[in-house]
């Protein structure tokens, strides 16, 4: 991209305008806010408008001189950038363009590293956290936050069944072999310890959570519902699902035996959203957790952490892909929850256009991202089948089970059929579930003596379920 486009783009992660040269301190922390970020330009000769007025090319060379020696003076380790001049509109603009550098943490000299290291967040310099410093270090080291060894316990004091169900559920074995080459434990000493990553997975951390909540309206006035979801990060993403599921319109069409639900808006896209959140949110920042909103007119989710510093939006929408989190995104692609490497934002963005939805906003906003997909007022429902009104599962589960959101999902989706065809064999509820007979029985137990929300009725073949009546 030329520097007029860029220009007309605005002030951001990569860019800076000034109209008039800034003071010397200003420049030096701008620059090391650059090298220690995604690199960037700043560019002088543009006044707040985004109008070209230019500098005094008779100076050109001096203060070219000057920027030079600002930079060696004040910057450590040592920054080199590449000063040009370029002409735009027949005005001469002059263009500090800065990489990103591969001796983080950059600092001010005379300020020292705790005191003087500088970070781009959105389009402004801030000065950095010990926090900040630290993950510079890393970035240093090519090495995550979730590689490293979580001195707090041993790998044998976890009770890692979670993870290990997931994999067995996916016809795999984890051995500590495995668990050494996925990076999820490292040996020191002679004794296994976890990584973060395994700590994340596991939900071992206070802030590894999720707080939804369902808001009256198009603000956060009012609200009707608020959930927080902690434990594995597993659980995390089926509860916070099911949440947004619960919230949102649904139509159903009656082919048979059989329910089709029709979200308004597609699951793909709800889950991606949140697959996405999760594996490459911002860890390190311990006071701060994923966000989901749903609103009268969008679903909104939000997520600590801005993108990886040498990525911009426009990267992610062309299907470039680098994770914050490289162990918990491969554990992802593992068991199948994350598909092709950098389709996720397409996807969202592609299952949400075949609904005749607008394209989702997917914004990066100072150090957060920040996805909203815009609700669908009314669902296309075949008009050769049955309908039945449009209303959310969270309505209809409320009316039997006041606490109907500590279901598992299968309970979930037995009791809805219920409330349609008013009985079900256990064959039937095998085949909604998509279980095996065994695990059906289970659940149909629980929801006859654990619940007390299903009675059952007859005896062999004729053996069938239905809903509890009220007393």
């Amino acid at each position: 991209m030329n520097s007029a486009k860029e220009i007309q783009k605005g002030e951001g992660k990569i860019l800076e305008l000034k109209e008039k040269l800034p003071k010397n301190t200003n420049i030096a922390k701008t620059v090391i806010a650059f090298s220690n970020t995604g690199g960037g330009k700043l560019i002088i000769g543009v006044n707040d408008k985004r109008e070209i007025v230019g500098i005094d090319d008779i100076a050109l060379f001096e203060i070219q001189d000057k920027i030079t020696s600002i930079i060696s003076d004040q910057c450590s380790p040592n920054i080199i950038p590449e000063i040009y001049s370029v002409n735009i509109e027949s005005k001469l603009v002059l263009v500090i363009e800065v990489v990103r550098g591969n001796l983080k943490p950059y600092f001010l000299k005379n300020q020292g590293k705790a005191k003087g290291t500088y970070i781009r967040i959105g389009a402004t310099n801030r000065l950095a956290d010990l926090e900040n410093i630290n993950e510079l270090e890393r970035q240093k080291r090519h090495i995550g936050f979730d590689e490293e060894i979580c001195y707090e316990t041993t790998f044998e004091n976890l009770d890692c069944s979670p993870l290990l169900d997931r994999f067995k559920k996916n016809g795999k074995t984890l051995t500590t072999e495995k668990l050494e080459n996925l990076k999820l434990v490292k040996t020191e000493n002679s004794i296994l310890y976890p990584t973060n990553a395994l700590m994340i997975l596991l939900g071992k951390f206070s802030h590894c959570a999720v707080k939804c909540a369902r808001f009256k309206g198009t603000t956060m006035d009012i609200f009707i519902d608020k959930k927080e979801y902690t434990g594995d990060i597993f659980s995390i993403l089926e509860n916070t699902q099911h949440f947004i599921l619960n919230h949102i319109n649904l139509g159903a069409i009656i082919n048979g035996l059989y329910r089709k639900e029709v979200y308004e808006i597609p699951e793909v896209a709800i889950r991606e959203a949140l697959v996405n959140a999760l594996i490459h949110r911002d860890y390190v920042n311990g006071g701060r957790d994923i966000k989901v909103g749903v609103y009268d007119d969008v679903v909104n989710i939000v997520s600590p952490g801005s993108l990886p510093n040498n990525i911009t939006m426009e990267d992610i929408f062309n299907g470039r892909s680098e994770s914050r989190n490289r162990v918990l995104a491969n554990i992802f692609k593992e068991l199948g929850l994350l598909e092709q490497w950098g389709s996720g934002i397409n996807r969202i963005i592609n299952s949400s256009k075949e609904y005749g939805l607008p394209i989702p906003k997917i914004e990066e906003k100072n150090d957060f991202m920040d996805i909203e997909i815009v609700r669908k007022k009314e669902i296309p429902i075949n008009q050769s089948t049955e309908k039945r009104s449009i209303t959310t599962d969270y309505e209809r589960l409320r009316t039997i089970a006041n606490d109907y959101e500590q279901l598992i999902p299968e309970k979930q989706s037995i009791l809805l059929y219920l409330l349609d065809h008013k009985s079900i064999s256990k064959k039937e509820a095998a085949s909604l579930i998509k279980s095996k007979n065994t695990k059906t029985y289970e659940v149909l137990k629980e929801l006859m003596e654990t619940d007390k929300l299903v009675d059952k009725q007859g005896q062999g073949r004729a053996t069938h379920y239905i809903l509890k009546r009220k007393k």
